[in-house]
């Protein structure tokens, strides 16, 4: 294969994660204000995508990162490349499906390091800028913007449980500023990666081709990247941005606890200031982080006893997960790539089927934006583990179970060793329900009427009783007035 003909190919591929990098990462800017009402599913994607596409022109400091300042330029190859960008594609898809919220910068730099470690060694990797770049930042900035929206949250809520409808109201339209500048700065931050990137193979495709003369998308080391690879990156992380990632936006939004606008809103406000001030840094920092941190921290500050702490572990395993296995996929598809043309399809190949079948089992659980706050949590193979159970082989060997239970699904357990169908429950014919008999009417109907001329006359009673009261009231007054006349009468005389 050509040089130009795998460029070309790690190009699209590097698109590609972009795009899975989108819709990874479009909960990160919109998970709050959706699971808030702040915006309807579909109206807050558009809007993120249109925001990340103009924060990708905002800076390429994260893009120089990454093209020339952890791994060494001019000791890869393009295949170099591919295989890692082959290992952050399949690692994104894999925590798609099971709606966790890991970083894709984690991925691409994970396995960008597996990579250049399997094809230069060592010498490849400049530790120093691994540490200060992305491991430092990476255990520091989720705390940060945790404790920003702790103290945010507990200033909005000033010591109360709850707020008045007109203060969430508020808020909630605070929301969809913050929310806006969240991924107009996730567009600054991770938009960058994929141009960071595509200039470095473009660097080391310049490199293996040589010659005097340098090929119109050729690239000098140490440059930055061209302007359609910041227009191609932004278009593609957009689009992907646009299709959802509703199954991580599930977990961001409803997973780790309940929140409500003022939350959301110290929630966007500290997420987005610690990635603005990575991007500016060139730090090359998860969002994905810096936002879980921002929404633990915003529920712990009103509701700790709602913080879904099982969804907290998935996550930290995840994050701790992803560059140790991004690395070792990147790094194992390095090496079948460098077996020459047959290596790099065999790599390719292993990304189209890996991302089929992936695609194929997430339509088993299907979460979209009608159904993305319906539930706090991602199945995967609920449904077909439960149909694989019900239509098993009967094996005449199997024990036998107690009769209470012999029709529970889960005797047919492969625990049991059995891979039984359940006994199927005997269908017993309902009751037909009698109607009642006509005498049996006559008579409810007789008490009821019996009891209704009673209660009438009680009250026909009760008013004649007060009537004579009052009757003999009046009298008496009357003989009093008439008595006190006469005596003055008596007295006048």
């Amino acid at each position: 294969m050509s040089v130009e003909l795998i460029i070309l190919i790690v190009v699209i591929t590097a698109l590609i994660f972009d795009f899975t990098n989108g819709f990874h990462d479009a909960a990160n800017a919109m998970a709050t204000c959706v699971a808030t009402g702040a915006f309807k599913p579909k109206m807050a994607v558009l809007l993120a995508a249109i925001m990340n596409l103009i924060g990708a022109f905002l800076s390429t400091n994260v893009a120089k990162t990454i093209s020339g300042g952890i791994v060494d330029d001019q000791l890869i190859t393009p295949q170099t490349v591919f295989a890692a960008l082959v290992g952050a594609i399949l690692w994104n898809l894999l925590t798609w499906l099971f709606g966790l919220p890991s970083s894709s910068s984690h991925a691409i730099f994970g396995a960008l390091i597996g990579a250049v470690l399997v094809q230069a060694g060592l010498i490849g990797i400049h530790f120093s800028t691994v540490a200060s770049k992305i491991l430092l930042p990476a255990l520091v900035a989720p705390v940060v913007a945790g404790v920003a929206s702790y103290l945010g949250t507990k200033i909005a809520y000033k010591g109360k449980h709850n707020l008045p409808k007109e203060s969430k109201k508020r808020y909630r339209n605070a929301q969809r500023v913050s929310s806006l500048l969240v991924a107009l700065s996730h567009g600054t931050s991770d938009g960058q990666k994929t141009m960071g990137i595509i200039t470095l193979v473009l660097v080391a495709g310049t490199l293996q081709l040589g010659g005097d003369q340098m090929p119109w998308w050729g690239q000098a080391p140490g440059t930055g990247p061209h302007w359609w690879v910041i227009l191609s990156a932004g278009i593609a992380i957009a689009l992907g941005t646009y299709s959802g990632g509703w199954r991580i936006m599930r977990t961001m939004g409803k997973g780790m606890a309940e929140i409500e606008p003022p939350q959301g809103f110290a929630a966007e406000t500290a997420g987005m200031s610690c990635i603005l001030a990575s991007s500016h840094l060139g730090f090359g920092l998860s969002t994905t982080h810096i936002v879980s941190g921002a929404i633990m921290g915003t529920g712990l500050a009103r509701t700790p006893e709602e913080v879904r702490w099982n969804t907290a572990k998935r996550m930290l395993i995840a994050w701790g997960l992803t560059l140790p296995a991004a690395a070792l996929v990147g790094g194992l598809a390095a090496w079948v790539a460098h077996f020459g043309s047959w290596g790099f399809l065999v790599v390719l190949a292993v990304l189209v089927i890996g991302s089929v079948t992936i695609k194929i089992v997430s339509s088993k659980n299907h979460v979209s934006h009608e159904n993305v706050n319906d539930s706090h949590e991602v199945t995967v193979l609920a449904k077909a583990a439960i149909s694989s159970v019900t239509e098993t082989i009967p094996n005449p060997l199997a024990p036998a179970l107690p009769e209470e239970i012999a029709d529970h699904p889960l005797a047919a357990s492969p625990l049991r060793l059995t891979g039984l169908k359940p006994r199927p429950k005997p269908k017993v014919p309902k009751k037909k329900k009698t109607p009642p008999k006509s005498k049996k009417k006559k008579q409810r109907k007789a008490a009821q009427q019996k009891a209704a001329v009673a209660k009438a006359q009680e009250h026909e009673a009760a008013r004649e009783k007060a009537a004579k009261a009052k009757a003999a009231k009046e009298k008496a007054a009357a003989t009093r007035a008439a008595k006190a006349a006469k005596a003055k009468e008596v007295n006048d005389a």
